[in-house]
């Protein structure tokens, strides 16, 4: 491994440590306010952020997730930050179909498994899938190294840089249409169980009568 990918990956590792997830302990255990949710998001997230001027998420987004039922009540943290990891690559239905059941069956649920241990679940997985993302970008930096060697010196650094973006952009891509496959299924199969309810129902209906 040369120098040059060497060093890329020790910023990137550097960035990786930097973005480290919420943990539930570090969730204030009380309702807050808007202006407290917003405040706690960006703090707690600003790593993330591109430019320092960026908002985690803003009142006008938790007030439009919102009107999409997808927040039981504006305050639920946890649920505010699978849409924050959710709102850049997925549409606001698609959210919806992913956390409209997670809330149904597990907000407020003191009896058996709740969000917080749904969150928990998924992300304890953090550090070992940082390791394989670290080498897989590493694999695909070094690769794009050896694109344009016959260019224009000039040229080569951009273009090389521009080879990086595109094969990261493929790996994006199939991933975003594999997310949205899965989430036709889950789809599919909500509309199948809602008709045999449905019908059920209907069933129900006609033996009292």
């Amino acid at each position: 491994m040369d120098n040059e990918v060497k060093e890329f990956l020790a910023a990137l590792q550097k960035k990786l440590v930097s973005i480290d997830y919420i943990k539930t302990e570090d969730i204030p255990n009380i309702g807050l306010y808007m202006d407290q949710v917003t405040t706690f998001m960006d703090e707690q997230l600003e790593a993330c952020k591109r430019y320092e001027d960026d908002k985690i998420l803003t009142k006008t987004m938790i007030n439009n997730y919102a009107k999409n039922n997808l927040l039981p009540a504006p305050e639920n943290v946890l649920t505010l930050l699978f849409i924050y990891y959710f709102k850049n690559l997925l549409s606001i239905n698609d959210i919806q179909s992913l956390l409209n059941p997670l809330t149904e069956h597990y907000f407020g649920n003191k009896a058996g498994f709740n969000m917080e241990d749904v969150y928990n679940e998924v992300f304890n997985l953090e550090s070992t899938e940082s390791e394989k993302l670290l080498k897989d970008l590493g694999k695909k930096y070094a690769l794009s190294r050896e694109t344009f060697r016959k260019f224009p010196e000039n040229d080569q650094e951009f273009l090389q840089n521009f080879s990086f973006i595109c094969l990261l952009s493929y790996d994006v891509y199939i991933k975003k249409m594999i997310i949205e496959s899965v989430i036709d299924n889950i789809n599919s199969q909500n509309s199948k169980t809602n008709k045999k309810e449905n019908s059920k129902k209907e069933s129900s209906k006609k033996d009292t009568v």
